[in-house]
């Protein structure tokens, strides 16, 4: 990998990251589209440790509060009924799926699921699962607020999902932790979307998106730094990583991973995901358009 190379996917890793619109698609994409080779699984996971970083500096303090939170759990009953408390423990539980799956299927991760028709279908399948998902949140927050004839909330109408009103963390339990980690495990194919994944899965239980963001984040910390660590382990022991572009695009996906989480978190705040929704699946038509044609090949980094 020469040292353009590394800078270009260092951007695309820090830029798509937490978008959901899947990183590791876009890595693959860049080469493709490039005539580069593709960067492999063991980039993509040492580069996220850089994203991951951005993740512990830019939600330190809550990090903070729960580790402190869930250190004081191990020797002090009562303290386990604290919010922090339980975070820490649900951000164990709710990573579970995905190191579970991730050590099983390693080799499909590596192989077979890096195939770009995969990833095509996974943009567009997945992206028209978050749209369905927003658009039930936004209808269900839009009932929650609208006032009645006498007060209050409205009562009836519009379906079991509207008449929520939209969960914050506090309503976070080991059902849904569970249901939160079984969403990030689908990521380890390309083209799903991490974050993408995690927050869809979180509006359909009826979450905000400010909430199932938050915990989208905290929850990957374990994930990919245990991913990172691992494949920084294989690559230590081979000689299949080019280390110094690998170091400069870890830096660079930190720098702007830090910026887009922070424009990320205010930007759903108030706005639909629709603008991703309708790219992913531009994105994945286009894909599966040049393969058709023979424009693209589906395995290798050729043009």
């Amino acid at each position: 990998m020469s040292w353009f190379e590394s800078l270009v996917l260092g951007l695309v890793q820090g830029l798509t990251e937490f978008l959901p619109i899947s990183s590791s698609a876009h890595l693959r994409l860049t080469a493709a589209f490039s005539g580069w080779h593709d960067p492999g699984a063991a980039f993509t996971a040492i580069t996220q440790i850089g994203t991951e970083a951005a993740v512990l500096i830019y939600f330190r303090q809550d990090i903070g509060r729960i580790v402190s939170a869930w250190f004081r759990s191990l020797r002090d009953r009562e303290a386990r009924r604290d919010h922090d408390a339980k975070m820490g423990w649900l951000v164990i539980v709710g990573s579970i799926p995905i190191g579970v799956l991730g050590v099983a299927l390693k080799d499909h991760i590596e192989g077979p699921f890096r195939d770009l028709r995969v990833t095509a279908t996974m943009l567009i399948v997945v992206g028209v699962v978050i749209g369905v998902a927003d658009r039930l949140a936004e209808r269900a927050s839009e009932a929650a607020e609208r006032p009645v004839e006498g007060g209050g909330r409205p009562s009836g109408g519009g379906g079991r999902h509207r008449l929520r009103r939209p969960k914050d963390l506090t309503h976070l339990g080991i059902r849904d932790g569970l249901i939160f980690g079984l969403c990030q495990a689908m990521a380890l194919v390309p083209g799903v979307s991490r974050s993408g994944a995690t927050i869809s899965g979180g509006l359909f239980m009826g979450y905000r998106r400010e909430a199932a963001a938050r915990y989208s984040f905290l929850l990957a910390i374990p994930a990919v730094l245990a991913s990172g660590l691992f494949e920084l382990k294989d690559a230590a022991e081979g000689s299949h990583v080019s280390w110094g572009p690998t170091f400069l695009a870890t830096v660079i996906a930190f720098v702007c991973g830090y910026a887009v989480i922070a424009w990320f978190m205010k930007f759903i705040s108030t706005k639909s995901f629709m603008p991703f929704v309708w790219y992913r699946i531009a994105l994945g038509l286009i894909i599966l358009g040049l393969i058709t044609t023979g424009v693209l090949s589906p395995h290798a980094a050729d043009v």
